[in-house]
């Protein structure tokens, strides 16, 4: 059996930015829904944070989430399995109280995602896998004993662990230690945004980009396989975050084609600016030529 993985795709990231949720909706549609038709993938696992905002839901987002996201599952009969991250809940120690639980609610005759705010041990197709979700000091003890005791050789959460990156040179010093999940083959989780791993535990960073962090790391979903047990990466071309390093000592830019950073957030880097016409010509044509989300000097 194959399994398609999502993690931290924190709908309504950026003040619930119209042209976040345009550049999100295009990787469901033309890269993760098209992947899975094409390899009849019928399961999918979601490892936390859905949603972005803790208190509330933009009422677009949540239309979104159920005329999008939610139907095209129903519509295809995707067996779907959501973790609850600590972005999906409300208060900050239990999970009980979330997003996921009040929009998910299938229409009648159809199956609805199964939603974990408690660990719980979970047979996909022979292999039984710890599915864990945000640890909070409700269930905390839970979690730590399922940890110790589970019969499950995979464990896929969203953790909180020390020594890896949560963003690019950024490394969590004042998580839990990894040692919390060393009996396991591999452990598969959400949480951080850049995609690293030791070999044995697997953050796989988020979908696509959302910050300037993400610039220039690479963003994609994962297909983990029961019977091998291997994890395979899966590339998602779009970028929304673009730098351009001027320089007109060496460039014309009144002949530099600006296609490429169409409907994109915008870093201008001036690394030597001779031509001070040049220069206002080039920031007129960003600025009115194409649809930029956001230009930075």
């Amino acid at each position: 059996m194959k399994i398609a993985i999502l993690n931290d795709t924190h709908a309504g990231v950026r003040g619930d930015m119209l042209e976040m949720s345009k550049y999100a909706g295009r990787f469901y549609e033309e890269v993760f829904f098209p992947y899975l038709d094409e390899h009849d993938i019928k399961h999918i696992i979601h490892l936390g944070d859905y949603f972005d905002r803790r208190k509330y839901i933009n009422f677009r987002i949540a239309d979104n989430f159920r005329k999008g996201f939610l139907n095209k599952l129903w519509e295809k009969k995707i067996d779907t399995h959501i973790l609850i991250g600590n972005h999906d809940i409300y208060f900050k120690n239990t999970n009980k109280v979330n997003s996921l639980q009040q929009l998910c609610t299938a229409p009648d005759g159809v199956n609805e995602p199964w939603i974990y705010e408690d660990p719980k041990v979970v047979d996909f197709d022979g292999l039984k896998i710890l599915m864990l979700p945000w640890i909070n000091p409700e269930n905390q003890e839970e979690s730590f004993n399922m940890l110790n005791t589970a019969q499950a050789d995979i464990c896929m959460a969203h953790l909180d662990l020390n020594g890896f990156y949560m963003h690019e040179n950024i490394r969590q010093t004042h998580g839990y230690d990894k040692s919390i999940v060393s009996r396991f083959e591999k452990t598969i989780t959400g949480h951080f945004h850049t995609k690293n791993d030791d070999g044995q535990i697997f953050y796989l960073g988020a979908q696509y980009e959302m910050t300037w962090s993400d610039y220039n790391n690479q963003k994609g979903f994962h297909v983990f396989d029961t019977e091998t047990r291997e994890i395979e990466f899966i590339h998602n071309p779009y970028t929304i975050f673009k730098k351009l390093m001027y320089d007109d000592t060496n460039t014309n830019y009144d002949n530099f084609d600006i296609a490429e950073y169409n409907q994109k957030f915008i870093k201008l880097v001036v690394v030597n600016k001779k031509d001070n016409q040049m220069f206002d010509r080039l920031l007129d044509r960003l600025y009115n030529n194409i649809s930029v989300h956001e230009l930075k000097i």
